[in-house]
């Protein structure tokens, strides 16, 4: 089984403009996550994908591999997508750029859960992680997510899922860490299917997949990380790297 990651990389973001080349003591976040993919040993291959130069120089000075986007692109999956559309690849992991914080261990489990699905039967991996304050779970910025009995995903929200009706029932509320794990079908599946209502809704990917019958397996982990979303973030990740 061959399983490479790609760092889809944009120079530009809403909330926080080139954050993914702002310095992280000494080298830029996009150079950090990406040494950070390379140092957890579990994939065959670790590639940039990216439409920004400055991205791109930054990446290859350290020797690293880089990967120009020929199309604009709406999501990561779907740059990813482009990317490896002409690989031979059997597995491809979509790690974020902005967190240069990468859990190796909670990366193994979405890999075993390939390794375990002897009959191919599951499309997509992707992390979890429990969330208790309130101002977490009521915030959009923060994407919930519900699952069956098995970890299969049912929904993505920005809303609080599930909805406390009955406050005396207990209920778990899931943090989706956008770390995806893909096979390589799935993903060649994203790019050619139009997007639909629940995704432009909510401008959450991984509804597209649940719209057109995906299955995704999602794998709690209890890592929270740092996710370099906003200045203050960087402030953290500053202190933590420490």
């Amino acid at each position: 089984m061959r399983i490479i990651s790609m760092i889809p990389a944009r120079y530009q973001a809403s909330r926080f403009p080139a954050k993914l080349m702002q310095d992280l003591h000494g080298k830029p976040v996009i150079v950090r996550t990406y040494e950070a993919a390379l140092k957890t040993g579990l994939f065959d291959e670790v590639f940039v994908v990216t439409d920004s130069d400055i991205i791109a120089k930054a990446v290859s000075n350290i020797g690293g591999q880089v990967l120009m986007s020929k199309e604009e692109h709406e999501s990561g999956s779907d740059r990813i997508a482009e990317a490896v559309e002409d690989m031979d690849v059997d597995i491809v992991i979509n790690v974020q750029g902005d967190e240069p914080f990468i859990d190796a261990e909670s990366l193994a489990k979405i890999i075993e859960v390939f390794k375990k699905d002897e009959n191919q039967e599951i499309d997509l991996a992707s992390l979890m992680t429990p969330i208790t304050d309130w101002n977490e779970i009521s915030n959009p910025n923060t994407v919930k997510v519900i699952v069956n009995n098995q970890n299969f995903a049912l929904y993505f929200s920005r809303s609080p899922i599930p909805y406390p009706r009955d406050e005396k029932v207990e209920a778990v509320y899931y943090k989706h860490k956008g770390i995806y794990a893909f096979r390589k079908r799935a993903l060649m599946d994203f790019k050619r299917l139009p997007m639909l209502p629940l995704e432009a809704k909510e401008k959450i990917e991984a509804i597209r997949f649940l719209e057109y019958g995906k299955k995704i397996k999602m794998v709690e982990t209890h890592v929270t990380g740092i996710e370099i979303d906003t200045p203050e973030d960087l402030e953290r990740a500053q202190k933590a790297w420490k």
